[in-house]
Formats: structure tokens, C-alpha cells, sequence
């Protein structure tokens, strides 16, 4: 299907309905008057998805149930293969297949990807199929140090993204990003324990002349 704007991925008749009445369609009218939604990587949507080490995969089966999915892995685990095309390994799991089942009869799928830390998600839509049996796109998307079996890819085509306002995300960091922010307090609490423990013994040195020479006077 032929979209006149990228974002009519998501806004649906429906939806421009509901933008009618609530007074918000004469907005993003003139948004896609301007461009819209963009459907292909940039140089800022590439660098974003390789900082990322987790997103949510949005599927649907033949009649509509949604399923939601967290992935994770190394940073960048998320491959770019073109500016049209994103994919990843998927690893051996629990064995339900619900988002391989889903594909299988409905191509739709979706991409949240955030960044509690700068506070920023990122929203893509898509079709995603699942591709077995070629090793060669495999090796493309597995990194070699993460201890993880990788059984198949998921390959999705975009169709549109967008990037959602920070409103109401909550800052939140993961453990890397903690540490780093940490690392520099401890070493300065380090400097400054090894002054006070110079500082003590250079006292303690000092301290019976000093008494001392205040007996004699």
C-alpha cells in the first residue's frame, strides 16, 4: 500500500477523525505539508539505534491481537543493513514463537526504542519478516563476544519514524551509565583520603614537640 504521507502509517481515517475533533489535524496537516514523518535512516537515527542495548518489538496475529516483546543484547545489536532496513539476530529463548508466529501471517510490526537517560524514544513502523536458513546474513548480525545462540534474523523494512516528546519520561540509568557517572567521585574520594591520611601523619608527627614546647613556656 502506496502512503500519500509517511506518518498515514499510523494516522489511520480513525485517527484523523479523532485529531478533527479534538483540534489537533490542522497541526500535523501542516507537519506533512513540510515533510512529515521520516521513512529512511539518517546519520542521528543510525548513531541513536547503536547506542541502544534493548528496544520493544510490536507484532499482531492474522486478526489483530497485539504482542509486545523486549530484545536485548550488546549495544548495536540492532543492525542497520540500509537506510530503508533494520535486523537482528534472534537468539534461542523460551521457545514461544509468538513474534515468529505473528509474522508468519501479518507483516506489520512496530519499533519503540528509548533512552530513559537523555529522555528520548523513538517510534518506527514497519513490516518485519523472519529469515532462516542464510548464515551469511547471520554472521552480519551477531557479534562475536556475546555469549548468546542465535537461531534465526528478523529482517524489517521502514515505513516511517518519528520522535516522540520527553514528556513525562522518567530519568532512569542503567549500570554502565551509572558507573561512569560514579567512577569520577570515587577516584576523587581516593585524592582526597590520601590527603587526609598524609595530612594525619604529618600531625601526629608534629604532636609531641609541640606539646612540648608548650610545657616550656
Amino acid at each position: 500500500m502506496t502512503l500519500e504521507n509517511a506518518s498515514d502509517v499510523a494516522f489511520t481515517p480513525a485517527v484523523k477523525a479523532w485529531q478533527e475533533r479534538k483540534g489537533s489535524r490542522a497541526g500535523y496537516r501542516k507537519m506533512e505539508e513540510k515533510g512529515g514523518w521520516r521513512d529512511s535512516i539518517d546519520a542521528g537515527l543510525a548513531a541513536y539505534i547503536a547506542a541502544r542495548d534493548s528496544f520493544y518489538l510490536g507484532t499482531a496475529s492474522a486478526d489483530g491481537q497485539p504482542y509486545i516483546q523486549h530484545r536485548g543484547g550488546k549495544k548495536g545489536f540492532l543492525k542497520v543493513l540500509d537506510q530503508k532496513t533494520l535486523a537482528f539476530a534472534d537468539f534461542r529463548g523460551n521457545k514461544q514463537y509468538i513474534s515468529a508466529g505473528n509474522l508468519s501471517e501479518n507483516p506489520k510490526a512496530y519499533i519503540f526504542l528509548m533512552d530513559y537517560a537523555n529522555r528520548r524514544r523513538i517510534k518506527i513502523w514497519g513490516t518485519a519478516e523472519v529469515v532462516e536458513d542464510d548464515p551469511e546474513l547471520l554472521e552480519r548480525l551477531v557479534d562475536a563476544d556475546y555469549k548468546a545462540v542465535p537461531e534465526r534474523a528478523i529482517v524489517f523494512k521502514i515505513s516511517a519514524w518519528d520522535v516522540n516528546c520527553p514528556q513525562h519520561i522518567p530519568r532512569k540509568f542503567d549500570e554502565e551509565e551509572i558507573e561512569d557517572l560514579v567512577e569520577p567521585l570515587r577516584a576523587r574520594i581516593a585524592e582526597l583520603e590520601a590527603e587526609l591520611t598524609s595530612l594525619r601523619a604529618g600531625g601526629s608527627a608534629g604532636g609531641p614537640e609541640e606539646a612540648m614546647l608548650l610545657e616550656q613556656s
